[in-house]
């Protein structure tokens, strides 16, 4: 499968480490490095997240790191990383559902 990322998926995932890296650029490298290979796992293990609560629907998911849960949504040929949120946010369905 293919992996295509959101423009807000890449912005989020841009100011997380921004915000990291304020106090630790090591960890801030370390994060996001972790997140693309948690990512990349996808391609071979699609449906490998949890359903995503707030929806219920199989073909929207989620991976957590850390505090982090990255959304993302399951389509034939590809997986469609749609945003990226800590834990403790509301998840605007906005973001995930077009």
């Amino acid at each position: 499968m293919r992996i295509i990322w959101s423009p807000l998926a890449l912005e989020r995932a841009t100011e997380i480490v921004e915000y990291i890296a304020q106090d630790n650029i090591s960890a801030a490298k370390k994060w996001i490095n972790t997140v693309f290979e948690k990512v990349g796992q996808l391609e071979l293990f699609p449906n490998s997240g949890r359903i995503v609560p707030e929806i219920e629907h199989e073909k929207f998911r989620e991976l957590l790191y850390v505090n982090y849960r990255i959304i993302y949504q399951v389509a034939k040929k590809q997986v469609n990383i749609l945003t990226i949120r800590h834990g403790k946010q509301v998840l605007p369905l906005e973001e995930i559902i077009a």
